[in-house]
């Protein structure tokens, strides 16, 4: 399948969209979990869809390389490896610079102390990050900001926290976000009740179209099912979801990862 599910947004609508990557793992039994497999598959997506803000998780360094290259010289990113060190898998934000400028940027951890590098809390047992991203539409002239993250798998705990350290970064630093990423729950998870609180909602939920089925977000490389979405798009009041939808894009080669990408299809509204 090659057919973008959302492709190049036009002004004023910006096409995000939130994608696991899947982590190259130095050795894979499975043939499909191959990087080296799935590489080609991954770039092929990136280009057909051609996002205006792109959040991948669980992206190493020579990963978030290969996605930059796919979108091309007019595409910027921000973040680095969640490890004290900024090596290791991080959640690498990527936009087109023809279109927004960066106003700010930070990276933080998911931990009582999110300023330092590599902290951990909440009792999740490896480092989590967020990319925090405030933007200009060169456009419309707008300022939102964007957040990409993946929670922890492991602790509910720690999802809930971070979830309420999230949430308040998007709805006091300027009321107008949207939020991406691998949230490791489900849509009425605990974790989900707390970050769909205060103006911020579920894009899935809250968009005038939805362009697929509510497809289960970890497919593990097999056909779409119906299911519990854990990977969400999530936006402020003053964000319209025009459409929304979970893509299935696969090549000859296979399935790009583990996890199906969500898009959406908004708009900031005055």
């Amino acid at each position: 399948m090659d057919t973008a599910l959302i492709g190049a947004a036009a002004p004023p609508s910006l096409h995000v969209m939130s994608f696991n990557i899947r982590r190259r793992l130095p050795m894979s039994i499975r043939s499909v979990d191959r990087w080296d497999r799935r590489r080609r598959a991954v770039e092929a997506l990136i280009r057909t869809e051609k996002p205006t803000v792109l959040g991948v998780q669980e992206a190493m360094p020579e990963q978030a390389d290969v996605v930059a290259a796919a979108l091309g010289a007019d595409h910027q990113r921000l973040g680095r490896g969640r490890d004290r060190d900024g090596k290791g898998e991080g959640c690498p934000l990527f936009w087109d610079a023809r279109r927004l400028d960066l106003l700010s940027g930070e990276q933080v951890a998911l931990s009582p102390t999110p300023h330092e590098p590599g902290s951990r809390g909440w009792g999740n047992p490896v480092p989590r990050v967020a990319v925090v991203a405030r933007f200009r539409d060169r456009s419309t002239s707008d300022e939102f900001v964007v957040v990409n993250t993946h929670l922890d798998v492991f602790s509910r705990r720690s999802r809930l926290h971070a979830a309420r350290l999230l949430r308040a970064v998007l709805t006091t630093t300027s009321g107008v976000g949207i939020i991406l990423g691998d949230m490791n729950a489900r849509p009425g998870s605990a974790t989900a009740r707390e970050l769909w609180r205060d103006g911020l909602r579920d894009a899935w939920t809250s968009a005038d179209r939805r362009l697929t089925p509510e497809w289960a977000t970890f497919a593990d490389y097999r056909e779409p099912r119906r299911g519990a979405r854990i990977d969400w798009i999530g936006v402020t009041d003053r964000v319209h979801v025009d459409a929304v939808g979970i893509g299935t894009f696969r090549t000859a080669g296979g399935w790009p990862s583990d996890h199906l990408p969500v898009h959406a299809l908004v708009r900031v509204t005055r």
